[in-house]
């Protein structure tokens, strides 16, 4: 099954000690709203480990009916004088007590990448996630994701990372790319990155053939939030709002 969906992926700075009240309000809060009106699928939220990068900040992906999915829901948001929808005005409020800002980015996944309904009938879950965002030479990027395909994931797999995400960014000069990998535990996060500086056969053969076209990369981990699909299996729905009112 080929995928054709685009994605939506956020990054979030959150406001002082609000991450976990962030993560609530928009997977209890928003997603099932956005379900219903919009069609869009909570592909995951998380937390970022602060040692690994950038804190207090939370990762969103969203999953959108393609680009004319996404177009329908753009045309229904920016109507408001802020470029917001004004029906979503209290939601907006309450999140921008919890946030300061951040930076989104669009996505186009790769056709063998599975959609989160599948990810989630296939149970995959995991301890931790590893969150790679890489730069490639322009007009790259398809080709990064073909390498990754047939090497990458193979030497990963020897340590247990499964790989759940691959997306090239739309709308900029085709030059950069995101992986998403399932860790199951936390020793096989250490596994990998002991191997990475060991004479591992497959991680140095990945590295040697990437470096023709990868100018960059940064991996941060990632722990999914109490109602993150991966962690549920499920979409996030109204049941599992605590704290909000329409």
């Amino acid at each position: 099954m080929t995928n054709d969906k685009v994605y939506i992926h956020e990054l979030i700075d959150v406001r002082g000690h609000n991450r976990a009240k962030y993560m609530h309000h928009m997977t209890a809060n928003w997603s099932p709203l956005a379900q219903e009106t919009r069609h869009q699928l909570c592909y995951g939220v998380w937390a970022t480990l602060g040692s690994t990068g950038r804190w207090p900040q939370v990762v969103n992906i969203w999953e959108e009916d393609g680009f004319d999915g996404l177009a329908a829901s753009f045309a229904e948001e920016a109507v408001g004088q802020g470029a917001q929808d004004p029906a979503l005005e209290r939601w907006w409020a309450h999140a921008a007590e919890l946030r300061s800002g951040g930076f989104d980015r669009l996505l186009r996944p790769a056709p063998w990448t599975r959609t989160i309904e599948e990810l989630s009938a296939d149970g995959v879950s995991g301890a931790c996630y590893a969150h790679e965002l890489v730069s490639v030479q322009p007009g790259s990027d398809r080709d990064f994701l073909e390498l990754v395909r047939d090497h990458a994931i193979s030497a990963y797999q020897t340590h247990r990372w499964e790989l759940v995400g691959a997306w090239t960014t739309a709308m900029v000069n085709d030059d950069e790319c995101l992986l998403l990998w399932v860790i199951p535990t936390w020793e096989h996060w250490a596994s990998l990155e002991n191997a990475e500086h060991d004479d591992d056969d497959g991680l140095v053969k990945w590295r040697q053939l990437s470096t023709e076209v990868v100018t960059g990369r940064h991996r941060t981990i990632l722990v999914d939030a109490p109602l993150s699909p991966f962690r549920t299996g499920r979409q996030p729905n109204r049941d599992d709002r605590t704290d909000w009112v329409d």
